[in-house]
């Protein structure tokens, strides 16, 4: 499949390892430590954590997952989660697949053999969320998860399936809880809009833990607009589900511009879209050592802004950690969706940029939703949601 390097969801195996290595004897503090006996592993994942020299009880947990061809050493040198977890004073746990589980080494995010609540690498991750808890007290309302890609579809899934154990989430260039079930599903999940209500994704989410009434996690959401392996539209289908799973507008509450041309789109203080202009497919990171700064690049770590700094904040992690605490600019309040709305033909929307072709068929630029025959005859409105992020808009212009 075409630009699948990264999300890599083509040529997925459904081999299970069955043992993990052991860990190095006395490893020094301060360092990614690998935990060989954490509990029930029926995923067959490696559990590997960062553990702030002297780290008092009570304090967050956070779960993070790697994206396919990753390991947990990569997310751990590049993320930036481990420098931040020195600044604020949590814990940071790094689960780790294998190629012996899918020979991309991506998270089974499609697979309800693996994430599904009780099951697989969901189930292997609450684990270690419960080894990390009982090791360091940790507090247990402020457990969180952010992963990348797969491992951004696998938190989605894990916030659906464990809504109990995770106060909030964070998904870069990830994929809606419960998209797919199977392989080819997997890949119309990454290029298309599902063309599902909002109230549609939120079902998918609470069937995970039938019964359950709340709270639910809060969710921050990071996707690019020149992300053409895991495309754009995901993070408005995410943004329609988590909204509606909270019961609240998908119309902005306030949006806000920050750095590296991130337009931050807020829904009611529990879903947060960070739409980053012409970004394509990794997390972003901006190295340095300013008070937003955090971590470096490589492979699938994009310069521009520290999606996991942003992250964090939004989890609340900067708050009581007996240091300086901060906090993004204030807002700009919105009453309606941001952005230029045009009304044209599909050749004129090409011409100008708003969209593009492939195959004779029109698609917008961004969110990738079909446009129809790409000709002077066929027309529609589009509306500029955030820069380069264009959504279908007929009767709205």
């Amino acid at each position: 499949m075409r630009k699948l390097a990264f999300a890599g969801l083509a040529a997925i195996t459904a081999a299970v390892l069955t043992t993990v290595g052991v860990a190095a004897a006395d490893p020094p503090p301060s360092s990614l430590v690998q935990v060989a006996n954490f509990g029930a592993n029926p995923g067959a994942l490696a559990m590997y954590t960062y553990t702030p020299s002297g780290l008092e009880a009570g304090r967050p947990v956070v779960v993070a997952l790697h994206g396919c061809t990753q390991s947990a050493s990569d997310y751990y040198a590049h993320s930036g989660w481990p420098e931040l977890a020195d600044r604020w004073r949590f814990e940071v746990v790094f689960p780790q697949t294998s190629t012996a589980n899918n020979s991309l080494k991506c998270f089974n995010w499609f697979s309800t053999a693996d994430d599904t609540r009780g099951n697989g690498e969901a189930a292997s991750v609450k684990s270690m969320v419960d080894k990390a808890v009982a090791d360091h007290g940790s507090d247990t309302s402020r457990v969180f998860v952010t992963g990348l890609s797969a491992g951004g579809g696998m938190t989605a899934d894990l916030l659906a399936a464990y809504p109990d154990v995770f106060a909030g989430g964070g998904i870069d260039a990830g994929l809606p809880a419960q998209c797919a079930t199977s392989v080819t599903e997997a890949t119309n999940c990454q290029q298309n809009d599902q063309n599902l209500t909002p109230a549609q994704w939120a079902s998918r989410a609470k069937a995970q833990y039938p019964g359950y009434s709340g709270p639910w996690p809060r969710v921050a959401i990071w996707q690019g607009t020149g992300d053409y392996t895991v495309y754009p539209v995901n993070g408005t289908e995410l943004r329609d589900q988590w909204t509606a799973v909270h019961g609240v507008s998908q119309t902005p509450t306030s949006t806000q511009s920050l750095p590296g041309g991130t337009t931050l789109t807020n829904y009611a203080g529990q879903v947060q879209l960070y739409s980053i202009a012409g970004m394509g497919h990794g997390t972003a990171v901006d190295p340095g050592t300013g008070p937003t700064q955090c971590g470096s690049t490589g492979a699938y770590f994009l310069a521009g802004i520290c999606s996991s700094y942003y992250t964090g904040v939004f989890f609340g992690l900067d708050q009581g950690s007996g240091g300086t605490t901060t906090t993004t600019a204030p807002p700009t309040t919105t009453t309606q969706p941001a952005g230029t709305c045009v009304n044209a033909s599909n050749y004129a929307h090409t011409q100008a940029g708003r969209a593009h072709q492939s195959g004779g068929q029109t698609y917008a630029n961004g969110s990738n939703q079909a446009m129809g025959l790409w000709n002077t005859f066929t027309t529609h409105a589009l509306r500029e949601t955030s820069p380069g992020y264009w959504v279908l808009a007929d009767g709205q212009c």
